[in-house]
């Protein structure tokens, strides 16, 4: 383990740099120090790794049971030999879900199990554009002033990709569709806490994102208001946001359990190849309900209701208020 390096990122309230070290082949020594700095510092960036998507996969069985493992996050479809062809349409529902994800947010809030950690390896990338973002909700929440941390701390807001869809971009995807887009756009909504104390420190921090909507207590516009407002504080401090300059062979990991992210822009018509893996949450922590669960029944009843209002707001959106028909 001499060769292992962690530098914490300049200038920032987390994060940190991980040189000498090759994911492939970790000792259980590295493992260890790379465990201790992920829970230190929240996202750790390794350059010049070059996983492919079995490599991916493997790193990530070592943080626990995977959501998925070694997925393909490319803008173009894969042919039966492993490699790559025509460019999807912006309009498809592949790009409208990876437009969607341009604005801040944490994995799988949207389902009954949240995610815990993942990670993204950088294979194809755009000579402008396509970075990724990150931002520390841990220390927003220190940030807070104390009028708004007694405020928060007994409110929880749903969880819903059908909501952020359509919120945020105008895209009304086909509930319980086939394939991935099922699990994706199921019309589930889950209500998790704003405040979120996380299982292996203990030290609070803020848990919203776009998935985020519909506080119970809460009128609508108040809701939405407070909502947007914390994002807001999370990433209005430079020191809490760092931006992901992708080469060729990076690989950046991070806790989703405090930690937002968002995809950048770029030209769409470019070819871009990433490979994503994400790991499960821990169920007696990052569990919320089951759709079975009686709980569910307001989750689905508020996010109907919300869409209800949505299908009026958000036509001069990017997609109109519309679904996609492929």
């Amino acid at each position: 383990m001499g060769d292992l390096r962690i530098t914490p990122l300049e200038g920032k309230t987390f994060g940190a740099t991980v040189t000498g070290v090759e994911l492939r082949t970790l000792s259980s020594e590295e493992f260890a120090a790379i465990r201790a700095a992920f829970l230190e510092y929240g996202m750790l960036v390794f350059p010049g790794q070059h996983l492919d998507e079995a490599a991916s996969a493997d790193f990530g069985r070592l943080w626990g049971e995977l959501e998925f493992g070694g997925q393909a996050l490319a803008n173009q479809r894969k042919h039966k030999d492993g490699s790559y062809g025509e460019i999807y349409d912006i309009e498809s529902q592949l790009m409208r879900t990876n437009v969607g994800n341009e604005i801040w947010h944490t994995d799988s809030t949207y389902k009954p199990l949240s995610s815990k950690c993942a990670m993204l390896s950088a294979v194809i990338v755009v000579e402008e554009g396509g970075q990724t973002e990150f931002a520390d909700q841990r220390a927003a929440y220190a940030g807070l002033d104390e009028a708004t941390k007694k405020r928060i701390a007994v409110l929880s807001a749903y969880h819903s990709t059908n909501y952020s869809q359509a919120n945020d971009i105008g895209d009304f995807p086909q509930s319980n569709g086939e394939g991935v887009y099922g699990t994706v756009y199921h019309g589930e909504a889950y209500l998790r806490p704003l405040v979120k104390i996380h299982p292996e420190t203990g030290i609070p921090n803020l848990f919203v994102g776009r998935h985020a909507f519909g506080i119970p207590g809460l009128p609508r516009d108040e809701s939405r208001a407070l909502l947007k407002s914390l994002i807001d504080f999370v990433v209005s401090d430079e020191r809490r946001v760092y931006r992901q300059e992708w080469t060729p062979g990076d690989t950046v990991f991070w806790d989703n359990r405090f930690v937002l992210h968002r995809a950048r822009p770029y030209d769409y018509s470019k070819p871009r190849y990433m490979i994503g893996t994400r790991v499960a949450g821990d169920p007696a922590t990052e569990l919320a309900y089951y759709p079975e669960d009686p709980r569910a029944e307001a989750g689905r009843e508020a996010l109907a209701a919300e869409l209800e209002i949505l299908r009026n707001e958000v036509k001069d959106r990017r997609y109109g208020a519309t679904t996609a028909a492929r």
